[in-house]
């Protein structure tokens, strides 16, 4: 049983999976990004496996401002990690630099009450050299390969960075019913690293004869709030080779290295209300805080072609492999209370062990088909579809007998993967966008997409992107701007429901009550490049 559940800041939902002999270890679970905390392996979190597997290329100005739809264009560095046939297109050699602004809003409700929270940080996007050899003259028209390049940099392709938070009104459960319910499930075993101790040693919860009890007095109403802070990423540094044959067959390859890197930070409060009479634990209030650092790195592989059809049409394919993840999570976390006046407070710094796992994860390939209509000195019109299946995503973890849960690491990945299977569905991805020249130095852009509900049951959560752009390109200087603007929304549980086997508070069978978080995700871009 899962304790709390925060999902990441670019695609959060819960999903929680129901067991008793996983009710040992405290969870958060994730979302932004989102990943997930627990005691022992906070691998076992399926919303992590969405966002380390919901990647976009967030590259260049110019690919954001015509919506990212690379698969038959190319010519610029973003293509590298969607279709690498793009670099086909280079005739010279060029290096660029991205930087970028995230203004992040989130607006939400939860039992009766509002909240809107922002976040500004800056990133960066892209940066990369691609260095190109295309003949001129006879030696073009004697060589079958028009031009090749190889290209090496980063492309951002997630980005983590969000705020939000909620708050309002409860009178019929409480977050301290799961250390109730670990408490009574088992009464021998109060030790350091599980729900009960942590519970008994916080005072909010006690015991009378056989039973332990919540000392939340919940059904006389309390305030409940939820704050959570995310930072972070994935940086994917890529190296492709990728070749023009006869000026009709773009091919390319590329290794993509992501590295990943996120934290943390949700501050779950449960407060009694002033009008609460009724009080015979003498509750005053608690917080939960968890604090989550991720960091690893992956390999996969990217293989694509780009066939011109005629001077004025495109059409490419790409696929990648799944990305091989090595993880390591670690959680600080702990309570702080005041109960009967009383102040406790319990944690990593005192009582409670640090919790470290280390793991691997297999996310889903991905299929791309493009289509470009070139209209010579007017511009483009281009569109992706992408399709991911999520269910085929795959936790793997060490060998060894997990002494929290009482069973083996791989049946525990094996209930994790079934969970996977049962959760999520493939998705279909569409990208459209357009580049118009204004003069023959000047161009505008402007592009659209849609991405598909991955989930099989619960609510959905579909995406939608508008973005624009400007660009600017001489012989050998060019500059880009570029924004889009993500559009969503999630449901969100801030604590699941428990095992009221093992509660003893009467009328404690209430769903807890869900909040939903809109989310309004801007991505300001900048890119400046040179050509040699």
């Amino acid at each position: 049983m899962y304790l709390f559940s925060n999902t990441n800041s670019i695609k959060h939902y819960l999903y929680s999976v129901v067991n008793t002999t996983v009710m040992r270890n405290l969870k958060f679970l994730l979302a932004s990004v989102g990943v997930a905390a627990s005691l022992h392996s906070s691998a076992q979190d399926l919303n992590e496996a969405y966002n380390l597997s919901n990647t976009t290329p967030q590259g260049t100005a110019r690919s954001i401002g015509f919506g990212g739809a690379l698969g038959s264009i190319g010519g610029d560095f973003s293509s590298i990690s969607v279709n690498p046939a793009g670099l086909g297109v280079y005739r010279t050699s060029e290096l660029s630099f991205t930087p970028s602004l995230k203004i992040n809003f989130a607006s939400s409700t939860f039992q009766g009450g509002t909240r809107d929270d922002n976040n500004v940080r800056a990133t960066i996007n892209n940066f990369g050299v691609v260095f190109t050899e295309a003949p001129k003259g006879i030696r073009y028209d004697r060589r079958a390969w028009k031009a090749v390049s190889f290209a090496i940099g980063m492309n951002r392709v997630a980005d983590f960075n969000h705020d939000y938070s909620y708050d309002g009104t409860n009178y019929s459960s409480s977050a301290s019913l799961a250390f109730e319910a670990d408490a009574n499930a088992y009464p021998g075993a109060i030790t350091p690293g599980t729900l009960a101790y942590t519970g008994v040693h916080s005072g909010i919860i006690s015991i009378s004869g056989l039973n332990y009890y919540t000392a939340v007095p919940f059904a006389g109403g309390i305030e409940q709030r939820n704050v959570i802070r995310e930072r972070g990423g994935i940086n994917e540094y890529v190296f492709s080779l990728g070749g023009n044959y006869k000026e009709r067959l773009l091919l390319g390859v590329t290794l993509g290295v992501p590295s990943i890197k996120y934290y943390r930070n949700s501050d779950y409060t449960e407060t009694i209300l002033a009008s609460n009479n009724y009080n015979p634990g003498h509750f005053q209030t608690f917080t939960y805080n968890n604090q989550l650092n991720i960091t690893g790195t992956g390999a996969n592989l990217k293989i694509g072609a780009i066939y011109k059809v005629a001077d004025f049409f495109r059409i490419g394919a790409a696929f990648h492999t799944p990305t091989l993840y090595n993880l390591s999570e670690v959680t600080d976390y702990g309570i702080n209370s005041v109960v009967n006046n009383v102040h406790y407070a319990v944690s990593t710094a005192n009582y409670l062990p640090q919790n470290r796992f280390d793991y691997s994860f297999v996310s889903p390939f991905k299929s791309v088909v493009s289509a470009s209509l070139i209209l010579k000195k007017l511009g483009f019109i281009t569109a992706d579809l992408e399709y991911v299946d999520y269910s085929t995503m795959r936790f793997y973890y060490p060998d060894g007998f997990n002494e929290n849960t009482g069973i083996s690491y791989k049946t525990e990945a094996d209930q994790m993967n079934q969970s996977v299977s049962a959760t999520y569905q493939s998705a279909a991805n569409l990208r459209v966008g357009a580049e118009i020249k204004l003069t023959k130095y000047l161009m505008i852009r402007g592009g659209a997409g849609y991405y598909g509900n991955p989930y099989k049951t619960g609510t959905p959560m579909e995406r939608i992107d508008v973005s624009a752009g400007l660009g600017f390109r001489s012989k050998n200087f060019f500059a880009d701007f570029g924004m889009v603007n993500s559009m969503y929304k999630f449901g969100e549980q801030a604590y699941s429901e428990v095992n009221y086997n093992y509660v003893a508070t009467a009328n404690t069978n209430a769903l807890p009550p869900v909040a939903t978080v809109g989310n309004s995700i801007n991505n300001i871009a900048m890119t400046i490049g040179v050509k040699f």
